[in-house]
């Protein structure tokens, strides 16, 4: 019995060392044959771990492994074109020659014909008798705003009404065909027959009240004038006209005029404007 078990403990014994020596000998001879030791997970630390290799660009004849995405080349840039080369610049043309303008048409040009004064007839020998209008309403504007302010003006019995209207300087209303110096007004008030002029005023709500004629159109000297005998010929008047003519003048007048072959009364002309031009006297 004790032979039994003194081969037992013998047995376990040389099994023990037989079993440390493999576990010596696999180590060196692994080292021998210059392999990695396959270590379990466990015995691996996490710094010990190998760093995902980078993918390396694939050389131009290398095949992509299966199910990989070609990668595709970068873009050359595009090249820039080229400036083109400046072009000489073109001769500056010559300038082109103008026909010489016409001068122009003086302030008293009628038709070509220079008038020395606008109160004055102008009505050619042989002509036709104008135009003879009594509708106010076909007026320009400020032709009708300023016959209406010279009738208000007049209506009220003062002749220092009619001062904003007849202004001053160059644009001041002609009141006689020669030069006149002086206040306006008082000028006016030298022609009445009466002290305060009141003749005056009623001479010109008599004259706006008549027809008119419209003259020189499209020329600067276009006027609207009344009354229209300033343009008519006086052996043309017919018997209804020859009683307009009384309403503004006597029998004794209209003969005098006959002798100058023209009318010689009161005359008052507007331009297309507005502006008061003149109230004169034939003087």
């Amino acid at each position: 019995m004790l032979d039994k078990l003194a081969s037992a403990s013998v047995i376990a014994r040389t099994g023990f060392l037989a079993a440390v020596l493999c576990a010596c000998a696999v180590p060196a001879y692994a080292a021998a044959l210059d392999r990695p030791v396959q270590l379990a997970l466990s015995e691996i630390k996490k710094e010990e771990l190998p760093k995902a290799a980078e993918t390396a660009p694939a050389k131009p004849d290398e095949k992509a492994p299966a199910g990989t995405a070609p990668v595709a080349p970068p873009a050359a840039s595009e090249p820039k074109p080229a400036t083109p080369p400046e072009k000489p610049a073109a001769p500056a043309a010559a300038p082109e020659k103008k026909a010489p303008e016409a001068p122009a048409a003086k302030e008293n040009d009628a038709a070509g014909a220079p008038r020395s004064n606008p109160a004055l007839p102008n009505v050619p020998e042989g002509s036709p008798p104008p135009h003879v209008e009594y509708d106010v309403t076909k007026l320009p504007f400020p032709v009708q705003k300023m016959r209406e302010l010279i009738i208000a003006a007049a209506k009220t019995g003062s002749l220092e009404s009619l001062r904003p209207l007849i202004g001053s300087g160059d644009d001041m209303t002609m009141l006689s065909l020669a030069d006149t110096d002086g206040d306006p007004i008082a000028y006016l008030k030298s022609l009445a027959g009466d002290t305060d002029g009141q003749e005056i005023l009623a001479i010109a709500i008599d004259i706006l009240n008549s027809g008119y004629v419209h003259l020189d159109a499209g020329t600067p000297d276009e006027l609207y004038v009344w009354p229209y005998f300033f343009a008519y010929p006086l052996d043309k008047l017919d018997a209804k006209q020859r009683v307009e003519l009384f309403q503004i003048v006597t029998a004794g007048d209209y003969d005098e005029m006959k002798q100058f072959g023209t009318y010689v009364f009161y005359r008052l002309g507007i331009t297309p404007k507005g502006r008061w031009r003149f109230f004169v006297n034939g003087d």
